[in-house]
């Protein structure tokens, strides 16, 4: 018999299409809005409540199904708020007894508050024989079905089971009951009818169970039978074949149609024999092997790569220069290089010796420079001008050796490499393949690729290349290979070694102009929709926006200028405010583009310049963009307030901090001599600052300017704001070597410098920069900082009447 009692209000959690019997544990979504809200109503009236600081918060769980709730609940209490598994707010609620749900009420929060009264279930002690036998008669089923379903470690926990309304609510664990078999065991108060019905549900169960297991072994019977008869099918074809080779009969099957596609292609010999290794496999396998698939993909491949195809290349040496010529402004270097490529393989080819050693004469360039100077598109200039097919492989991101290498054919969706693939894209075994920025490379746990491309960049070994998914040896000597880099360092030295280094540092300002009016213009003109004679571009307007709307070692920010300012000029004549035809001057261009962003430093009023005060030195640096100017300020603490030391800023390399410890020393050392009051080195701190403090810097080529500016400081004496300078130096004041010496130049002449101080010993890398402009520049080679500082520095009596 069951009984109730105990009045209770709770707020109303609803389940949707779910149901929690008492004594199981369910976690609960609290993104729900309605589960949320009950939850929090519970956490608040147990928050409340008297005694609340034990209780646990109490909730009434309500089947519902299509939107009518059912009459009876259960008492829940929230055991625990945390995460879920899959990371979304969630609350543990344990179900405690059942509830007949009464009238609705009001409570704290949002959630629907209702009144109702426990259900009191009582159990007979001793159970009475019939109960007994049902009890047993459950675990006996329920121990069945779950050894058919594996569930080995929950059989003793259903065993150990004692309570007949227990048994009957852990039956709600079972996943094969509806939803409304769990609410008629929810709204069963009496343990042992519901006991009743857990057995029942659970023997239709396993009923319905030996069927479907009948149901597919008799099935799987099928199947078996299906595969013998095939197998059958199989032999019956081979005896068929054999009969019809002794009859002399002849069948078109794929495999003889690869045999005879082998045999007629013009393939190298081992890679004839290898190919018909695989046609042999491919007799010999099922058509529903998979193996059989893989073994097509590889022929089709080998059959379609050009093994004897070459295109000829074009001898008009003088022809070829000017194909170069017409398509790229300067970059002499590379030009040069190409055309002696070309008169070497005419040479070559007139004298027999094509082939030497079993290697051809191909070529490994790389084209190191600055972004934006046209490394990419003189690819494709190289191989017109030598009549090549042109490939491009771009390199940028690529983490795996499989890309470079191909993959082993075992792996399903195996591809050759990216190499192969472009050989087979050019058509020919001689094309140009330009490896787009090599220095991007990367390597993680699936390989090294720039460690894969040390064999394909050899031309020592290059002429016996083997890819994983070919296994066959591929002649990449004919190859001419351009790989472009932003920077050398990233490149690892022994595959830099193994390349020949253009390095393309930029261009002129008049070489600039050239490309401007000769390249970047028609093009921008066709792209917005103007004719060549509806706008026309003075030369000095082009000079202007190369020389103070853009400052790059490339040309692409001067490229989207002009495609600014002809996209505004199309704007203002479609609004009827422009009329065309138009000529653009210099004068022209801040009323359509706006003001200038790189005025130089001459051009500014004597006064705003960075060297207009004593301390502030003009250096020149190396970075990936190409060349730039580099100030250094240098600043003296109070004796009361600053300790002495060396403060360095700008987010500065080791061996540029190294460097301003150098300088200071030898002010220090050598102040005396040079009428320095060196006094102050030794009583107040030295703060060295190198401005754009977000860009890393680093080298020695700072220490003449950091010298420079501390004997600036030290002695009062303003530093020429015409001069740049750059160059090592010793505790000894000797001014050392270092790199970049054209970038550098290149950066002056166009922030408008033109005083420029070197090494000695860097005098013959002026052999490198253009002539324009070291007719603008005013270069010193010097070997001593003491003649640094006789050229860099103003007469005192100037940098006094400045400053007064």
């Amino acid at each position: 018999m069951a009984s109730t009692s105990v009045p209770l209000t709770l707020p109303v959690l609803p389940l949707d299409d779910e149901v929690v019997l008492p004594g199981m544990v369910v976690p609960l979504d609290l993104s729900d809005a309605e589960v949320r809200a009950a939850v929090e109503a519970a956490q608040a009236a147990a928050g409340t409540g008297a005694g609340a600081g034990a209780a646990k918060p109490r909730v009434l769980l309500v089947p519902r199904v299509d939107g009518t709730y059912a009459g009876t609940g259960v008492l829940g209490t929230v055991e625990q708020v945390g995460r879920l598994s899959d990371g979304d707010p969630g609350a543990l609620i344990r179900g405690r007894g059942r509830v007949r749900i009464g009238a609705g009420t009001t409570g704290p929060g949002a959630a629907l508050w209702v009144e109702g009264e426990s259900v009191d279930e009582q159990e007979p002690d001793p159970l009475p024989g019939a109960v007994a036998e049902l009890v047993t008669e459950y675990k006996a089923l329920a121990t069945s079905w779950l050894k058919k379903r594996g569930a080995w470690q929950v059989v003793d926990r259903v065993q150990q089971i004692e309570g007949v309304s227990a048994l009957a609510d852990n039956s709600g664990y079972s996943p094969f009951l509806t939803v409304a078999q769990k609410v008629e065991l929810l709204e069963t108060a009496d343990p042992v009818a519901r006991l009743r019905l857990a057995v029942r549900w659970l023997s239709d169960h396993l009923a319905e169970q030996d069927v479907a297991e009948s149901i597919a072994k008799d099935v799987q019977d099928g199947v078996d039978k299906q595969q013998r008869e095939f197998l059958l099918r199989r032999q019956l074809d081979a005896v068929r074949k054999e009969l019809r080779e002794l009859n002399g009969e002849k069948e078109g099957e794929e495999s003889d149609d690869y045999r005879a596609r082998v045999e007629a292609a013009d393939l190298p010999e081992k890679v004839r024999e290898a190919a018909l290794k695989e046609v042999e496999k491919l007799e010999r396998s099922s058509d529903q092997s998979p193996e059989g698939s893989w073994i097509r993909t590889w022929l089709d491949t080998v059959l379609e790569l050009p093994w004897n195809e070459r295109t000829e290349d074009r001898y008009d040496i003088r022809g070829a220069r000017a194909v170069l010529d017409a398509e790229h402004a300067g970059l002499s270097d590379v030009k040069d290089r190409i055309t002696e490529y070309l008169a070497v393989r005419k040479r070559r080819g007139e004298r027999g010796m094509g082939v030497i050693g079993g290697r051809r004469g191909g070529a490994v360039l790389a084209l190191v420079g600055p972004p934006g100077v046209g490394k990419t598109s003189l690819g494709q200039s190289v191989a017109h001008a030598m009549g090549r097919e042109f490939v491009r492989v771009a390199l940028g991101g690529v983490r795996d050796e499989a890309e470079i290498r191909g993959h082993r054919r075992t792996y399903v969706g195996a591809l050759p490499g990216r190499i192969v693939r472009a050989i087979k894209e050019a058509g020919s075994m001689n094309p140009v393949v330009l490896l787009d920025e090599i220095d991007k490379v990367g390597s993680d746990f699936r390989g090294d690729p720039a460690a894969a491309l040390l064999e394909v960049l050899d031309p020592a070994q290059n002429h016996t290349f083997r890819d994983h998914y070919l296994e066959v040896e591929l002649d990449l000597s004919d190859v001419v290979f351009l790989a472009t880099a932003n920077v050398l360092e990233n490149i690892p030295e022994a595959l830099a070694d193994r390349m020949e280094l253009v390095r393309l540092d930029g261009y002129t300002e008049d070489e600039k102009v050239v490309i401007a009016r000769d390249h970047l213009l028609p093009r921008q003109l066709e792209r917005a929709g103007l004719g060549a004679d509806e706008v026309v571009m003075e030369d000095a307007a082009l000079r202007r926006l190369a020389g103070e709307y853009t400052r790059e070692a490339g040309v692409r920010t001067l490229e989207r200028s002009l495609a600014r300012l002809l996209r505004k000029v199309a704007s203002q004549n479609e609004l009827g405010e422009r009329e065309l035809p138009l000529t653009l001057g210099p004068d022209d261009l801040r009323a359509l583009i706006g003001r200038p962003h790189h005025v130089p430093e001459s051009a500014q009023d004597p006064a705003e310049r960075r060297t207009a005060v004593p301390g502030v030195a003009t250096g020149l640096a190396v970075t990936g963009a190409g060349g730039d100017v580099l100030f250094v300020e240098a600043s003296l603490a109070d004796p009361e307030t600053g300790a002495a030391g060396l403060t360095l800023t700008g987010q500065l390399g080791d061996v540029m901090k190294e460097s301003a410890q150098i300088a200071l020393s030898f002010l220090r050392s050598h102040g005396a001599e040079l009428e320095l009051p060196v006094a102050d080195l030794k009583d107040r701190g030295v703060h060295i600052h190198f401005p754009a403090g977000a860009v890393p810097k680093d080298g020695p080529s700072a220490g003449i300017t950091m010298t420079t500016a501390l004997a600036s400081l030290l002695s009062g004496r303003q530093v020429r704001t015409d001069v740049a300078m750059t160059g090592e130096v010793s505790l000894t004041g000797r001014v050392l070597p270092i790199g970049g010496v054209k970038q550098k130049l290149l950066a002056a002449h166009r922030a408008g410098l033109t005083t420029v101080i070197i090494p000695k010993r860097n005098e013959a890398d002026l052999d490198d920069v253009p002539a324009e402009v070291l007719e603008g520049l005013e270069v010193h080679p010097v070997t001593d900082v003491r003649q640094v500082l006789e050229l860099a520095l103003a007469p005192a009596e100037v940098s006094l009447t400045r400053a007064a």
